[in-house]
């Protein structure tokens, strides 16, 4: 049954963008959402997420073994097409790697906590991500989600942080704004910069995410987005950085730094743009706002996640992380195995509260590309504008 209540109007908050826009703040609690889904969803099975593993490592390296006769074809044009092919395909099956290190993350992967940290510290380590480092920034996501203040990703500018006057004195008003305009060229650049290192800048520099003091990235054990106890849990998963590049370093000297950018360094960037654009659009659409401490609670900010599908080739591969992010962002310990299965129930149990777009993945991107620039600096429900 679908949860119908809905927040009522309440003295002091600022809610007039929530009344242009038809939104209507729900009102429902955790409690409601978990009793609407099977027991058996939540439960976590060591041996089947060590066959998803293993499903993934046989993709991976059999792709591996499989490119290392592409040199042989003596045409350069099916020679290459046959390289992008590798890219384009380990890049989105390891990428499915990545997302299994992101449920040990979230000990949803075994009922062992140490089971969780050295599977993920090792699958993460070995796709370049400081695991401990990213496992405690992302809790802090899954606790704020969709927070001005609190929320550690894909943060929006607001009106004075991109030097726009206040709205009253704006001869523009909500835009569009010729500040923003672009070429489609121009446009298209600044994309790919995105989607190519995006993801490595955040874990080095913060970008996209709250405004820290001083130097804040997933590398200083001192910044502000760590508590004192996880320093060195930062300091180790920097080490499993380390070892990896050491790894990478000797393959360069056996087999040729070219081979190392062919087999690893350009999937890599593959999957940089995987992660970059599925965080994106899960949580940057027109349609969705952001709520500031007067309104926000976790189940209201959980709702402000968008589910999306690639197509079925890639959410297989991807376990699904797209097309069932709602679930995951409700109850992050739940097995991506039985995420599809509790989406159906979330979707019956959230009504119009569940969110999902079935608009084509390029065009949604183009959409909030040029769509989200910016929000009030003023609201307790704040929609992007352009």
């Amino acid at each position: 049954m679908a949860v119908k209540r809905t927040a009522a109007a309440t003295p002091g908050l600022q809610t007039e963008e929530a009344a242009a826009k038809g939104w209507e703040i729900p009102n429902f609690t955790i409690k409601e959402i978990r009793e609407a889904i099977p027991a058996h969803c939540f439960k976590r099975d060591t041996f089947r997420s060590f066959t998803y593993v293993l499903h993934d490592l046989t993709i991976m390296f059999s792709l591996g073994y499989l490119a290392t006769f592409i040199d042989r074809i003596p045409s350069p044009v099916l020679r290459w097409s046959a390289w992008l092919t590798y890219w384009i395909v380990q890049g989105i099956c390891s990428t499915g790697l990545w997302v299994l290190g992101h449920e040990c993350g979230h000990q949803a992967f075994s009922p062992s906590k140490l089971i969780n940290n050295s599977v993920g510290m090792v699958l993460h380590s070995a796709l370049l991500v400081p695991y401990h480092s990213w496992r405690y920034s992302h809790s802090k996501h899954h606790k704020a989600t969709g927070h001005m203040s609190k929320d550690q990703v894909f943060v929006p500018s607001t009106r004075s942080e991109v030097g726009l006057p206040p709205r009253d004195q704006d001869p523009e008003g909500d835009g569009p704004h010729s500040a923003f305009e672009e070429t489609p060229i121009m446009a298209l650049w600044n994309m790919t910069l995105m989607m190519l290192f995006g993801w490595p800048l955040y874990l080095l520099t913060n970008v996209s995410g709250q405004d820290y003091p001083g130097w804040a990235s997933h590398f200083n054990p001192y910044c502000a987005i760590f508590e004192k106890n996880q320093r060195w849990d930062v300091v180790t998963s920097t080490i499993g950085i380390l070892v990896t590049m050491a790894g990478l370093a000797y393959c360069g000297s056996v087999f040729g730094s070219l081979a190392v950018i062919k087999y690893y360094v350009i999937p890599y960037l593959f999957v940089n743009f995987w992660l970059t654009l599925i965080t994106y659009l899960q949580h940057t659409d027109p349609k969705l706002p952001h709520y500031r401490e007067n309104l926000w609670n976790f189940q209201r900010g959980a709702a402000l996640t968008v589910d999306r599908s690639y197509g079925t080739i890639i959410d297989y591969l991807h376990h699904h992380i797209s097309d069932t992010h709602v679930a995951h962002h409700f109850f992050s310990t739940m097995p991506h195995y039985h995420a599809e299965e509790a989406t159906r129930y979330i979707k019956k149990a959230l009504g119009k509260h569940y969110m999902y777009d079935p608009t084509p993945i390029a065009v949604a991107f183009w959409r909030s590309w040029n769509e989200c620039r910016f929000v009030e600096d003023e609201g307790d429900v704040v929609f992007y504008k352009n």
